[in-house]
C-alpha cells in the first residue's frame, strides 16, 4: 500500500523524518517495499501490511494513529473541523435482507455540482497512485485512502424507490462502471433497487446508477460487508479492488461514523450550495465490547525476555486502551478497530512489535529432537531414485483437468476438476517430447511421475512410468511392495551416484546454460560414398560449415551398404537463442554442406 509523508503530517505533525519513519516502519509496524521522493518533496512509502493489521493499517489515519502511539507523539484529530449543515427529514428507504450486509448507512444530498476536484484532492490521490475522476468519486477516495472505509455514490435520480441490499437471484447480471458485465450466483451480495442491480457489494459500482456531469442529486453509501462473502465474489467474477481488499480483511462496523461524517464534510465544502438529509443507519447487531486478559508473566515467557507491569502499563495507556490489572495480571477493553486482539499470544506478539524485537535476546532453545522416519518420505525417496537408475526422466504435471470426480471453486483455467489418474499427464509429456528428440538428442522418452490423483473416495499417492510403448500406473506403496520392500533407498541412491576414485579430491562445477525460447530446425544429410569412406570423414565437412546456428548435431543415425557403396545420414538441429529461424536461412547453410560433399569425387547427395 502507497502512503504518502506529507499526507501523514496532516496527523502526525512532530512525525520524525522520512528516513527514520522508514526505519521505525520496519522495526515496529511492517516491511517497507520501496521509498521514493517526489519532485514536490513528498516521500511515498510502499508498504507491505500484513492480514493480521489490514483492517485497521489500510489507511493514512490508520498508519499515523499507530505511529502516533508507538512514538508517544501527538495525533491530530480531524473530526472536530469538520462542517456538515444542518439536516432534514429523509425520504430515503434503505432495506437489508441478508446477514452478510452487517451495516449500511446512506445519506441523499441535493443540489450537488458535478466537476473536477480541487487541487489539493487530485494531488493527494495522484500520490497514491490513483486519478482524479470527478469530485463526488474523488470525494469517496479521498475517504478511503484516509480512513479505510470504502464508500460509494450514486445518482439518487437513477435509483427506483429504495435501496435493497440482498443476495443475487441465479442468472442476474451488471456492467460495471469499467463495463464489465458480470453474471452473478445466489451466493453473491448486490445493492439494488426495486427493478435493477446498481452494484457489486464491497466490490464495484454500476453503470445504471453512475454519477455522472448531470447527476444533482446522490446517495452516500458507508456500508459493513462479509469479508468472507466479498472475498468469494471478486475471485469468482475475477474483479479486485481497493474496496473489495479492505473488506475481505474485515472492517469494525464502528468505523462507518466517522466515515459518513468525513465524506459529508467534504462534499459540504466542494458544493456549498448543497442540502443533506438526515442518514439512514441500518444496524441490527452492533459490534460487542470485547475484553482480553493475560499475564505479564506469559508474555515474557512468549517473547523469551523480561518484560514489566510498568512497561505493559505504559504501552496501554499510549495506545489508549483501557485496562485494569492486579500485580501482573491485565485485563484490557480491546479497541473496537483493533479486530486482531483475542487472546493472550496476541498481546505477546503486540507488546513484542511496540518494545522492538531486536531487543530480544536470541536464545536457541534446548529440545529433546529424535529423527522419526516418515514412511510416505521412504517410499518417495526409494522409488524415485529405482527409476532414476533405470533411465526414466522425472516429470510433473498439471493436477487441473477438464473433467474428473473431484471440482474446484474456482480455477486459473477452464480446467475445473482435480486429475483422477497421472497416465493421462504422462501421454501428454511423452507425445510432446518426442516431437523434441532430435533438440533433445534422445532416442526414446521415458518418464515418471510421484502424485496424488483425487476421486471420490478421496486422495491417494500413485507412481506412473512408461515410454511411447506403455504406460503403467499403482499406488505408490504397491509399487514400493513389488520392487523391493527391504531395501534400503540410499543403497540405490548411493549407486546411482557413485563417482569413480579418479575424480576423488576433484572439484565439480556444474554450469547452467539457458536453453533457447524460439523453435527449432530439424534437418538431414543423406548421401551416398565409396565403400572406403569413413563416417569421420564426411562429419568433418559438415562441421566444418554449418555454422553456429546448429545446437546439436551431426548425429549420426543411418548406416548401410549397397552395390558397392555406403549410405550415411546425419541429423542436425539449428535454433537461436534471439529470434525464430527462416527456412531461407537452414536452407543457405544446407546448400553450403551439400556444395562442399559433392565437390568430393564419387559423392552423391540423396
Amino acid at each position: 500500500m502507497k502512503i504518502s509523508y506529507n499526507w501523514l503530517k496532516w496527523y502526525i505533525p512532530n512525525a520524525p523524518s522520512a528516513e527514520k519513519l522508514a526505519d521505525i516502519f520496519t522495526y515496529h509496524v511492517c516491511e517497507v517495499e520501496d521509498i521514493e521522493k517526489r519532485a514536490d518533496g513528498d516521500f511515498i512509502f510502499d508498504i507491505k501490511i500484513l492480514p493480521n493489521r489490514a483492517h485497521d493499517l489500510l489507511s493514512h489515519y490508520g498508519v499515523a494513529r499507530e505511529l502516533a502511539y508507538l512514538l508517544n507523539i501527538e495525533l491530530v484529530d480531524p473530526t472536530p473541523k469538520y462542517k456538515v449543515p444542518t439536516s432534514n427529514a429523509t425520504s430515503l428507504k434503505i432495506e437489508v435482507d441478508s446477514p452478510n450486509c452487517r451495516r449500511y448507512m446512506g445519506r441523499i444530498i441535493r443540489n450537488v455540482k458535478v466537476g473536477p476536484s480541487p487541487d489539493w484532492v487530485v494531488k493527494h490521490l495522484e500520490s497514491v497512485g490513483q486519478r482524479s475522476i470527478n469530485n463526488m468519486v474523488d470525494a469517496a477516495n479521498i475517504v478511503m485512502f484516509n480512513i479505510g472505509q470504502p464508500t460509494h455514490v450514486f445518482d439518487l435520480n437513477k435509483v427506483k424507490d429504495k435501496l435493497i441490499i440482498r443476495q443475487a437471484k441465479e442468472g442476474e447480471t451488471m456492467t460495471t462502471l469499467d463495463n464489465k458485465d458480470c453474471k452473478f450466483g445466489v451466493n453473491d451480495l448486490l445493492i439494488t433497487d426495486s427493478q435493477n442491480v446498481l452494484a457489486i457489494a464491497g466490490i464495484k459500482g454500476g453503470k445504471l446508477a453512475e454519477v455522472d456531469a448531470n447527476t444533482t442529486d446522490i446517495i452516500l453509501e458507508v456500508a459493513n460487508f462479509d469479508p468472507t462473502a466479498v472475498r468469494k465474489t471478486a475471485q469468482s467474477l475475477n474483479i479486485f479492488t481497493d474496496a473489495k481488499k479492505r473488506f475481505e480483511n474485515d472492517l469494525s462496523p464502528i468505523l462507518g461514523d466517522h466515515a459518513m461524517l468525513e465524506l459529508s464534510a467534504l462534499i459540504a465544502e466542494m458544493c456549498p450550495e448543497a442540502t443533506f438529509e438526515d442518514v439512514v443507519d441500518v444496524y441490527p447487531h452492533k459490534q460487542k465490547e470485547n475484553k482480553l486478559s493475560f499475564s505479564v508473566k506469559k508474555v515474557s515467557k512468549i517473547l523469551g525476555t523480561n518484560v514489566s507491569v510498568i512497561e505493559v502499563g505504559n504501552i496501554l495507556e499510549r495506545y489508549k486502551i483501557g485496562y485494569k490489572n492486579e500485580g501482573d495480571d491485565f485485563e484490557i477493553i480491546v479497541p473496537p478497530l483493533r479486530l486482531d486482539l483475542n487472546i493472550e499470544e496476541d498481546m505477546a506478539e503486540e507488546i513484542g512489535r511496540i518494545i522492538g524485537y531486536d531487543k530480544v535476546a536470541p536464545n536457541i532453545p534446548k529440545i529433546n529432537f529424535q529423527v522419526k522416519q516418515d514412511e510416505t518420505f521412504t517410499q518417495m525417496s526409494f522409488v524415485r531414485e529405482k527409476l532414476l537408475h533405470e533411465g526414466y526422466n522425472e516429470i510433473m504435471t498439471y493436477t487441473f483437468q477438464d473433467k474428473g470426480e473431484v471440482s474446484v471453486l474456482a480455477s486459473a483455467s477452464d480446467k475445473k476438476f482435480l486429475r483422477t489418474n497421472l497416465s493421462d499427464g504422462l501421454k501428454e509429456s511423452i507425445k510432446l517430447n518426442n516431437t523434441n528428440l532430435s533438440l533433445l538428442g534422445l532416442k526414446e522418452v521415458k518418464v515418471f511421475e510421484i502424485g496424488k490423483v483425487f476421486t471420490k473416495n478421496g486422495e491417494e499417492l500413485h507412481v506412473a512410468y512408461g515410454d511411447k510403448k506403455e504406460i503403467k500406473e499403482m499406488k505408490l506403496s504397491e509399487y514400493y511392495k513389488l520392487a523391493s520392500p527391504d531395501a534400503p533407498a540410499r543403497g540405490i541412491l548411493a549407486s546411482h551416484r557413485h563417482h569413480s576414485p579418479e575424480h576423488a579430491g576433484s572439484a565439480f562445477v556444474e554450469k547452467f546454460s539457458m536453453w533457447s525460447l524460439f523453435p527449432f530446425i530439424a534437418r538431414d544429410v543423406s548421401l551416398w560414398v565409396p565403400e572406403n569412406v569413413e563416417s569421420d570423414q564426411v562429419l568433418k565437412i559438415i562441421k566444418d560449415n554449418m555454422g553456429e546456428m546448429v545446437v546439436r548435431g551431426p548425429e549420426l543415425f543411418d548406416e548401410f551398404k549397397k552395390d558397392g557403396k555406403k549410405s550415411f545420414a546425419f541429423r542436425l538441429v539449428f535454433q537461436s537463442y534471439d529470434r525464430t529461424l527462416t527456412d531461407q536461412e537452414v536452407n543457405e547453410v544446407m546448400d553450403k554442406i551439400n556444395k562442399k560433399i559433392t565437390e568430393n569425387p564419387n559423392w552423391q547427395i540423396r
